[in-house]
């Protein structure tokens, strides 16, 4: 999606939630951070269009959020609402901060037995909290899993089956992710709870940094699910019996929910996300960056990559120039690596930075600078500390800024501090 889609978006209502910023794309369509009248973080899934379109979607849907309301349990992310008649129907959950699984791996390497141990009860105890009420989720992988300070959540679990009745897979392709989805699921027969429990095996070889059943394309992992023994190689000697049992092709033969947790949970403690064990050594994480928020609510932080600019005469609606002082240094040769996107908005503006650059939008005008021709961007905190100027210095000397009200100085900070590394990864000193 584009800075400009997605400032399309940012500031707009979904329900009674404003939408913040977009946290990813799945099976059902987007997912936004949005927030409460209250300022409650929530994860709002809109579906996407094709599914909108079907009236027996949204029959589905409906039974599935139902149902869904009532999963409790430590190990899941609440259902709080949704809305199946909207023209995109929605659906919101409580949101829990926390890398998923997949990136903590990325970082920080395989898990050892220990965490393993703990990943494994975590989410047996989830499966059984959405199994116990009928439901099935259906595609159960690390991408879906994260790691809260308190120990792993399992995120959208009740919409599956809506959207894998859909016409959408009549052509006979399977709903979720290849790798981890059951024979049975990739063979289109009846699913039950059994093939969360494949996917729970899946996903625990995945923690000790293998892959089941190697990597190529999706139907080629899905043939390997359905034909060849797994690749256990990379799990501890004294958890493969299990995970294999998990990975059986006939569902009889895999354990339960239950079963994985009288095995597992006999003395399993939390897990934290920065946890250590005696596994494979972690790959080494860069200590984290000093915090960049000013002692002063007014403060303007200057960051090594914020350079001064001369000045130009040239105008965008909506944005003023602003007069700069420095002499600017020459365009570097080497383009700026790519790095997570950042969006912040309110009702009237926003400020979208991503691979393509910046953009700006202030009451419907927009402007968008590639970062070919930024030299800088600067921020600092104004009124009061609860609102973001962001201000775009070009190599031609002219400089455009917007401004983005956070209400809360709370709110300014958390953009600062997701701002801070994506500017100094495109624009290194």
């Amino acid at each position: 999606m584009t800075s400009s889609a997605i400032l399309s978006r940012v500031g707009t209502l979904i329900g009674r939630y404003v939408i913040e910023h977009k946290l990813g794309e799945g099976g059902m369509g987007t997912v936004y951070l949005a927030r409460s009248r209250g300022g409650r973080a929530v994860a709002v899934k809109v579906a996407r269009p094709e599914l909108a379109a079907d009236p027996s979607f949204r029959a589905r849907f409906r039974a599935e959020v139902a149902a869904a309301r009532q999963v409790g349990g430590f190990h899941t992310a609440q259902v709080v609402d949704a809305d199946p008649d909207a023209e995109a129907p929605w659906l919101a959950t409580a949101y829990i901060p926390g890398p998923t699984l997949s990136a903590l791996v990325l970082a920080q390497g395989p898990m050892g037995e220990e965490r393993l141990r703990s990943l494994g009860a975590a989410l047996a105890e989830a499966l059984e909290a959405i199994h116990a009420c009928g439901l099935v989720h259906r595609d159960l992988k690390p991408g879906n899993i994260v790691m809260a300070s308190d120990g792993p959540r399992v995120l959208d679990f009740g919409i599956a089956r809506a959207v894998e009745s859909t016409r959408l897979t009549a052509t006979g392709s399977a709903f979720g992710t290849p790798g981890y989805l059951a024979p049975e699921q990739a063979l289109g027969e009846e699913v039950t709870g059994a093939a969360d429990v494949f996917a729970l095996g899946a996903v625990l070889v995945a923690a000790a940094g293998g892959r089941p059943f190697g990597d190529g394309t999706p139907m080629g992992l899905m043939y390997r699910a359905v034909h060849e023994a797994p690749d256990l190689a990379s799990v501890p000697e004294a958890l493969r019996g299990l995970v294999g049992r998990c990975l059986a092709k006939n569902p009889a033969e895999r354990p339960t929910p239950e079963e994985i947790l009288d095995e597992l949970g006999s003395g399993v403690g939390v897990m934290p996300v920065a946890a250590s064990d005696p596994g494979p050594a972690p790959v080494p994480v860069p200590a984290p960056a000093p915090d960049p928020v000013p002692a002063s609510a007014d403060a303007v932080p200057v960051p090594p990559y914020a350079l001064p600019t001369q000045p130009a005469d040239i105008a965008v609606p909506g944005f003023v120039p602003h007069p700069a002082t420095l002499f600017v240094p020459p365009q570097p040769s080497v383009p700026p690596l790519p790095a997570p996107d950042f969006v912040a908005a309110d009702r009237s503006s926003g400020i979208a930075v991503d691979a393509d650059g910046v953009s700006l939008q202030l009451f419907g005008e927009e402007a968008d600078f590639a970062w070919a021709e930024i030299g800088a961007v600067r921020y600092e905190r104004v009124r009061r500390g609860r609102a973001l100027r962001v201000a775009v210095h070009l190599y031609d000397g002219s400089v455009f800024d917007c401004e983005v009200d956070g209400r809360r100085a709370a709110r300014v900070d958390e953009w600062i501090l997701r701002l801070d590394p994506v500017l100094a990864r495109y624009l290194p000193v």
